[in-house]
């Protein structure tokens, strides 16, 4: 196995495709909050939670009832979801009922899971 694949034999060997790239890339402040949105995805009760709300209005008690996690950790895991609007909330009567705040949070997790799909049949 070659140990030097990831290394230039020059200091700077394609001057205008690094130029453009650079051109390309977002400021820092854009890129740390797209970490941070990335972060949300880092747990799998927090998966699970917005799976079970894709395509489903559910209370705290049905989703979790559906993910197998109390409904205190539910609630803890909503309010950072709906605080960094993944989810959203509407209130009927004392219950709230959950959804996806948009679709794209939706297609994130189908990218995802076609990705991992793809990487367990070896594509």
């Amino acid at each position: 196995m070659n140990e030097n694949i990831d290394r230039c034999e020059a200091e700077l060997a394609h001057e205008d495709k690094v130029q453009r790239a650079k051109s390309l890339l977002p400021d820092d402040d854009m890129l740390f909050e797209l970490s941070e949105f990335f972060k949300l995805f880092g747990d799998s009760t927090r998966i699970k939670i917005l799976e079970t709300l894709n395509g489903s209005e559910l209370c705290v008690c049905d989703i979790s009832a559906v993910v197998g996690v109390s409904q205190s950790g539910v609630s803890h895991q909503l309010r950072l979801l709906r605080q960094n609007r993944l989810v959203k909330a509407t209130k009927v009567g004392k219950e709230s009922y959950y959804t996806l705040d948009d679709e794209h949070i939706g297609d994130i997790i189908k990218i995802g899971m076609n990705h991992i799909n793809e990487r367990r049949a070896g594509i």
